[in-house]
């Protein structure tokens, strides 16, 4: 069956370079994301050094890159979006409205999560 997708044949390294490409645009580009980067390079040697079981810190670390995964689904949304026309129109803005709000939650789960677990090991 012939492929109809614009698509080259599969190149897992040169599939990799697009991915870090993306991630360096993101990072020269995306403010909200940068703060998150930095985050997560901050409680990343906490997530090592703390003594809690691996489970905790499996579930702690899914939720910090679940942040980077949020913010970087956001911008794409963003950008597409942006793409599509930079007019006002409702369908586009209610886009964007849900792209935030898949970041907002992700924040909320990383907090609460963190949170109970710093609370559970310190008192």
């Amino acid at each position: 069956m012939p492929n109809h997708r614009n698509q080259p044949k599969y190149n897992f390294f040169k599939n990799a370079s697009y991915a870090l490409e993306g991630i360096k645009d993101l990072i020269k580009t995306e403010t909200s994301f940068k703060i998150e980067v930095v985050i997560a390079i901050l409680l990343l040697p906490i997530l090592i050094f703390i003594d809690v079981t691996l489970m905790d810190k499996i579930v702690m670390f899914i939720t910090l890159m679940g942040m980077l995964i949020a913010e970087a689904m956001n911008s794409a949304i963003e950008r597409v979006v942006d793409l599509v026309t930079l007019d006002h129109h409702i369908m586009a803005g209610r886009a964007k409205d849900v792209g935030s709000a898949v970041v907002l939650l992700s924040v909320i789960v990383f907090v609460v999560v963190w949170s109970i677990i710093l609370y559970n090991k310190f008192f």
